[in-house]
């Protein structure tokens, strides 16, 4: 099936790669699937971040703003790319060229599990607009999980129905504990960036001492971990990143975003061993 919109056509969805025991245990952790509450999640999702040119990307999200998005076929067109390379699940930002984009893959033959983030003054109409798409799982951002109390978290979040719920923060220090001494339990996802140079984290720096201290808190607080920045926007590759994070026992999932075809040949031929 090809889309007239991007004239790009997926593989199907019997080609991913199933979870089957090998030497490389990161490549095992990141190619299979991981059931939460009963629902199947696909360990590795493709982020939207560039596709929204993400301020954090610094002078390239001023290119992504350019390249992809305002061009919901430019990113439909990795959208597929990465589908093909074994790509099953979709962290969905719910802004219109994403959404569009989405579109446009479905229309190719992608069949995405989505998890979609509910955005910081956009949380009705975030949580209607993923309802209507499907989507598996909703993470609150960060700008609620970081900045509100914890119990205006935990109402939000008693709030969602019918789909996984989940929080994403960019201090997985102190939110983290935080959540445990408040005793904020009614979630299953937490989504935090991890990388080796602690980039975009709130650990001053991140050696062995600080992801060990990392691991404890989170096998306190008891959720499924979906590790986000790997990269660390771009600093570190693909091939070194997923090491480092296929390393860590606290790491469920993973989300990565990619910015274009090539991008994504490079990163997901090396997440899934290919």
């Amino acid at each position: 099936m090809g889309s007239a919109g991007t004239g790009v056509q997926c593989a199907s969805h019997a080609g991913a790669r199933c979870n089957i025991p090998s030497e490389g245990g990161w490549i095992i952790m990141f190619s299979g699937s991981v059931t939460v509450n009963g629902v199947e999640l696909p360990a590795a999702f493709m982020g939207s971040a560039p596709f929204t040119a993400a301020t954090y990307f610094g002078h390239r999200s001023r290119l992504y703003e350019m390249d992809l998005k305002n061009r919901p076929g430019a990113i439909a067109e990795v959208i597929v790319e990465s589908y093909d390379l074994g790509v099953r699940g979709f962290q969905v930002i719910p802004e219109k060229q994403v959404l569009e984009a989405l579109e446009m893959a479905r229309d190719a033959g992608c069949e995405l599990t989505l998890m979609g983030t509910l955005r910081h003054e956009h949380l009705e109409e975030d949580l209607q607009t993923l309802s209507d798409l499907g989507s598996a799982a909703v993470l609150l951002d960060e700008h609620y999980t970081d900045l509100l109390e914890a119990s205006e978290v935990a109402e939000i979040l008693d709030g969602v129905e019918g789909m996984l719920r989940g929080l994403a923060t960019t201090m997985p220090r102190e939110t983290t504990l935080r959540l445990i001494e408040e005793g904020v339990d009614n979630f299953e996802l937490y989504m935090i960036p991890v990388n080796r140079l602690g980039y975009m984290t709130d650990f001053p720096v991140f050696l062995e001492d600080e992801r060990k201290e990392l691991g404890r808190l989170l096998s306190e607080l008891g959720k499924t971990v979906v590790a986000e920045k790997v990269l660390a926007a771009g600093i570190i590759p693909p091939a070194e990143a997923f090491e480092f994070i296929g390393g860590l026992d606290y790491v469920d999932m993973v989300a990565v975003g990619v910015a274009s075809v090539s991008e994504a040949r490079e990163t997901f031929s090396e997440l899934f061993g290919r």
